[in-house]
């Protein structure tokens, strides 16, 4: 059964979920509030997380960037707002997805698995490769090197750059990273994609603002230049 860390300040409503999640078939972790799940990641890594915005000693948006400093563990964030400030703090602060309140359980359970499905290891031989520029990308091994060096990248990241640079060159649009990444179709917002490749560039580019591997094909997609 998948571990679920569970972050939310009210009771009443982690209990809720709490039966709802069990009754989908999920293992269900418990924390009141950021110090309790930055604490439980490091002690004992769940399979997701899934993070509410709003918590008594800190937001969800600093919980997860704290997160993020020692963990790639899968993470939704829960917000009560639809605006673009949430969504894209969400997404920029290290989150994989977003959902927003009230919350359904079937349906939440449906996006979680989509996450873990496309954040699962990739499983081959270690030996596939593609190089484009100083960025070496180990298909199978999961690790990406730019000029030789480690690039840290969360699986969600590992994700999208493999997709780009498996169609050799030629673009993608939002639509097809948003299926062949994320893989929920309708649950899709066009905005995600956007901000996971600000985040790639972060980590692949020497200079974020003038990409030279992930660059984009304005009004069609991203694609990846050699």
């Amino acid at each position: 059964m998948r571990r679920v860390l569970l972050v939310e300040d009210d009771a009443r409503v982690r209990r809720v979920l709490r039966l709802a999640l069990e009754d989908e078939g999920f293992t269900v972790l418990e924390a009141a509030d950021g110090g309790q799940c930055v604490e439980s990641v490091k002690a004992s890594p769940p399979d997701i997380v899934l993070l509410d915005v709003m918590l008594p000693d800190r937001d969800g948006f600093a919980v997860c960037r704290e997160v993020r400093r020692s963990s790639d563990v899968p993470i939704i964030m829960v917000t009560a707002r639809t605006d673009s400030h949430d969504v894209v703090a969400g997404l920029e602060s290290g989150a994989d997805d977003y959902v927003t309140k009230p919350l359904v359980a079937k349906e939440l359970a449906a996006r979680m698995r989509a996450l873990l499905r496309r954040t699962e290891p990739l499983i081959g031989r270690p030996t596939r490769h593609v190089v484009s520029g100083d960025l070496d990308i180990g298909i199978d091994d999961g690790v990406v090197r730019r000029g030789g060096q480690p690039v840290s990248l969360t699986r969600t990241e590992f994700r999208l750059l493999v997709e780009l640079a498996s169609v050799e060159g030629r673009i993608c649009s939002r639509e097809h990273l948003l299926d062949r990444v994320w893989g929920y179709g309708y649950f899709g917002d066009s905005r995600i994609v956007d901000v996971h490749i600000r985040r790639l560039r972060t980590k692949v580019e020497l200079d974020p603002a003038s990409p030279r591997h992930v660059v984009t094909a304005r009004g069609l997609g991203y694609r990846l230049a050699g």
